[in-house]
């Protein structure tokens, strides 16, 4: 996984959270992973598209629409 359980805690906690089961955290991370990955994929062939080596934040914006 790329995100950690305690970054996962800290967002709940900031979002109200009070308390968080593990099966929770672990489940968000996956989420938040596997969406992170596949927007990361888009961006990258987004930049390559565009006979790029650099993948620049309009990549990424374009990614996530």
């Amino acid at each position: 996984m790329y995100i950690k359980d305690s970054t996962v805690k800290r967002i709940f906690k900031d979002a109200g959270a009070d308390r968080i089961s593990k099966e929770a955290i672990h489940e968000f991370a996956t989420m938040v992973d596997k969406i992170a990955f596949e927007s990361a994929k888009k961006s990258v062939n987004l930049s390559k598209h565009a006979k790029r080596k650099t993948v620049y934040g309009s990549d990424v914006e374009l990614a996530f629409k």
